[in-house]
């Protein structure tokens, strides 16, 4: 079954808003069945497809941190496991995010690729320790650059070979 078949009853632009927001979608999904099934104009298709993608990263980003910090130190032995994996990431990718700072997480969810997007840049953020609001700012700027990629790539403008 289809995406289209769940959504055959909704507006195609909260169709289009939703789909943006489920994880594995995101805009690599949306903008493409908006504007080829849905027949939506481009700028409402890059219109819901950024908020819902946007919706979704502030609820993650967001949600993340106030979990985090509702249970930290409540959790024993969870707690050590998450402060292994902070102390692990920043370990390994702290030497790139000193010198590209954020704008290496904006990059990130602007490609559209599988395992990148603002799921991915929103949980990415939180493990770096990038306070929520400014991680919202360039996530959100990464899909909106993604969501324009595909649709260029989804109207021939542009080819990927």
């Amino acid at each position: 079954m289809t995406y289209l078949a769940y959504f055959n009853s909704v507006p195609p632009q909260l169709a289009t808003l939703i789909i943006a927001m489920l994880p594995v979608a995101e805009n690599r999904v949306s903008v493409p069945l908006a504007l080829g099934a849905y027949h939506l104009p481009v700028w409402q298709a890059l219109l819901f497809s950024v908020m819902g993608s946007v919706l979704a990263a502030a609820f993650v980003v967001y949600g993340l941190h106030l979990f985090y910090r509702r249970l930290q130190g409540h959790l024993g032995i969870i707690d050590k496991l998450l402060q292994k994996i902070f102390d692990r990431t920043e370990r390994k990718f702290m030497q790139k995010y000193q010198r590209w700072g954020e704008i290496a997480l904006l990059i990130f969810v602007a490609v559209p690729l599988p395992m990148t997007g603002a799921w991915t840049g929103s949980v990415a953020a939180f493990l770096f320790g990038i306070k929520p609001a400014r991680a919202l700012l360039f996530i959100s700027a990464g899909v909106i650059l993604s969501a324009s990629i595909v649709a260029l790539l989804s109207l021939g403008i542009i080819h990927f070979i």
